[in-house]
């Protein structure tokens, strides 16, 4: 995955592709080209055929380099904003359309962060590991250990990109009490 990187890095800066900017003109901007987790890769581009192009070819270059097959059956075009020639660029490429509206790595993208929708998964996350421990017989110091250990564990990796909600903090925090 680092040659990966690196070569995706290299049509960044030789200026075959762009990636996302982020920061202000009169700040340093970060150019932002993939994104690397575990056997997960986002790469991110130019809605533009030769920018698809390129990709196309970096990938197949990589798998003939390296003999890793890239699983095209996986790879998803999501579209961010207005693109018209979305069709012709997932042709170009082999591969799906997605939505942004979508779950990665267990995390809704695209949904406002500031909805407490985004919680419900959490939230029936905890619910379901408390019907099970309930039927269990377990002393105060199980439950607190149990709630310490699991329960709390559980939204920290929502807490990574989303602020909790008031309201969804008071009914976890309801469903740890009603469970010790």
């Amino acid at each position: 995955m680092e040659a990966l990187s690196r070569l995706l890095l290299a049509l960044v800066v030789n200026g075959v592709i762009t990636g996302f900017l982020i920061g202000a003109p009169n700040r340093v901007i970060i150019n932002i080209s993939h994104l690397l987790f575990a056997d997960d890769t986002l790469i991110m581009c130019e809605a533009d055929q030769r920018q698809v192009q390129a990709l196309k070819a970096l990938l197949f270059c990589f798998e003939a380099v390296f003999g890793l097959k890239v699983n095209l059956d996986k790879l998803e075009l999501v579209p961010i904003g207005l693109v018209p020639n979305t069709r012709l660029l997932a042709k170009t490429l082999g591969c799906k359309i997605a939505s942004f509206l979508m779950t990665y790595l267990g995390l809704p993208l695209g949904s406002a962060s500031r909805a407490s929708s985004i919680w419900d998964t959490v939230i029936e996350k905890i619910e379901r590991r408390l019907v099970e421990w309930k039927r269990m017989y377990l002393s105060k110091g199980g439950r607190i250990t149990l709630i310490k250990s699991t329960l709390s564990n559980l939204p920290t990796y929502f807490l990574s990109l989303f602020p909790i909600p008031a309201s969804v903090a008071i009914h976890i925090e309801k469903l740890q009490r009603d469970f010790l």
